[in-house]
């Protein structure tokens, strides 16, 4: 009789044995998808918009005779000097013109002198108002009664950082526009020069490359919850059937092969954004002259 139930007890075990090999329970992928997403690039590097704008300037000495600012004259003059200079002229562009014209509207409206108005604009949201796309923007103001273009172009050229602006290389477009009108009480003019790189002066980055980028980082998001909740699944449950266990073994593989396919994604997206970021460093090294 113990020989018996002995014998019985072995072929249980077997039986045990066999029914957990033939139905072996994977697990999944020892891979936090957390950690696996750290492995993404941050973001792509972006495109610098330098704004240079020097403290405004305001008339040492102040003619007395009647003054008539224009605004050719005072680009005809900066070129002048950027010819003496060893620069080439600046083309006039009739944006920057418009950008120009509104900060020195502003300025009489709302009584400030300044680069930021009291709204919280400066050179750079005037210029892109104007619709006008830029990689760098220099800013001048003036305030007095200068004597003419030429003096008034001199005095900037005598303060280092609208000197800057005006023999900076990289500029290759200008807009002027000068004023007169009733500034802190007295009849006065208030000038304006907006210098700027125009973003067709650059090689552009892939616009297609950085939504290409953008897509596939949101299917990376949306595989990577389906597999969250798959493994969470999985790791609740324990099988007792072979059925149970079938069903396990499918859950299992499916999240290996999510697995797979989020890491095979992130090897992609890393080197697009490579691709697009040499593509931006090649531009803000155009952009800084």
């Amino acid at each position: 009789m113990k020989s018996k139930i002995f014998f019985v007890s072995v072929l249980l075990i077997f039986a045990a044995l066999y029914f957990f090999l033939k139905n072996p329970l994977p697990q999944p992928f020892n891979v936090n998808l957390s950690d696996l997403k750290e492995t993404l690039p941050r973001a792509v590097e972006e495109i610098k918009k330098e704004v240079s704008s020097p403290p405004p300037l305001r008339a040492v000495k102040e003619v007395l005779t009647p003054t008539v600012l224009t605004e050719s004259g005072v680009v005809n003059w900066t070129n002048v000097e950027r010819k003496n200079n060893g620069l080439p002229a600046l083309q006039s562009n009739a944006k920057l013109h418009e950008a120009a014209a509104a900060k020195v509207k502003d300025m009489f409206a709302n009584q400030y002198f300044a680069h930021k108005s009291p709204s919280g604009l400066e050179a750079g949201d005037l210029v892109s108002m104007a619709s006008y796309e830029f990689l760098a923007v220099g800013e001048n103001l003036a305030l007095g009664n200068f004597e003419d273009d030429k003096d008034l172009v001199e005095a900037w050229m005598n303060s280092p950082g609208h000197r800057a602006n005006i023999l900076d290389k990289k500029f290759q477009e200008i807009g002027v526009a000068v004023g007169k009108g009733v500034f802190e009480g007295k009849q006065t003019w208030l000038a304006v020069q907006e210098f700027a790189l125009p973003v067709s002066a650059c090689p552009q980055p892939d616009e297609n490359l950085k939504l290409t980028i953008e897509s596939s980082e949101l299917k990376i998001e949306e595989l990577s919850r389906v597999a969250d909740t798959l493994r969470a699944e999985i790791e609740k449950e324990e099988p007792q059937t072979k059925k149970e266990y079938e069903e396990h073994n499918r859950k299992a593989d499916e999240y290996n092969g999510l697995v797979k396919s989020i890491n095979s994604l992130i090897e992609e997206v890393k080197g697009f954004v490579a691709q697009y970021n040499s593509q931006v460093r090649v531009l803000n090294e155009c952009a800084s002259g």
